[in-house]
């Protein structure tokens, strides 16, 4: 197990260095930032992706980003999460939809939160603080911090007011 973290942390440090490379100040991570397997990260047109410290990302996530990506400190990621702060425009049938251009709006990510396998967050969104996003969600919407979010749609509040009530 221990080789398997060593390896892990190894790959991802070469992961992120090539990703600086390539994008520069466009690509900024703050400390402890871990990825998997299989992490990828597309810049395009002067995107710009933040990473907050203590963030994590486990196999086969992707981030694309045209506009700008904020993610705050301490959040997690499941397994193939996918982030996408633009979408194609389709509103001519006389063209070709890949020659339509683009559709775009930041997303603002909070701190802490934990986002579910296989949920995909798309353009315009702002998650607050401590958000749980359930395995399988499409996040097209504002998300209140403090919020669990589960695929079926059902919103829950998360209160609180002593560490009992969060065991």
């Amino acid at each position: 197990m221990l080789f398997l973290k060593i390896w892990y942390r190894v790959t991802g440090f070469f992961t992120l260095a090539f990703f600086k490379l390539l994008y520069g100040r466009n690509f900024q991570h703050g400390k402890a930032f871990h990825v998997r397997a299989g992490f990828h990260v597309s810049i395009e047109d002067n995107g710009t992706l933040h990473v907050g410290d203590d963030v994590f990302f486990n196999n086969y996530c992707s981030v694309n980003v045209r506009s700008d990506v904020t993610i705050g400190d301490g959040t997690i990621f499941g397994e193939n999460v996918h982030i996408y702060d633009h979408n194609h425009r389709y509103g001519n049938p006389f063209l070709p939809i890949k020659e339509q251009g683009y559709t775009q709006a930041p997303i603002h990510i909070g701190a802490h939160c934990w986002i579910g396998t296989n949920t995909v967050i798309l353009k315009g969104v702002t998650i607050g603080d401590n958000v749980v996003a359930g395995a399988g969600c499409v996040i097209y919407k504002d998300i209140p911090s403090n919020t669990i979010i589960m695929q079926n749609g059902q919103v829950h509040s998360i209160i609180a007011t002593t560490k009992e009530h969060l065991a």
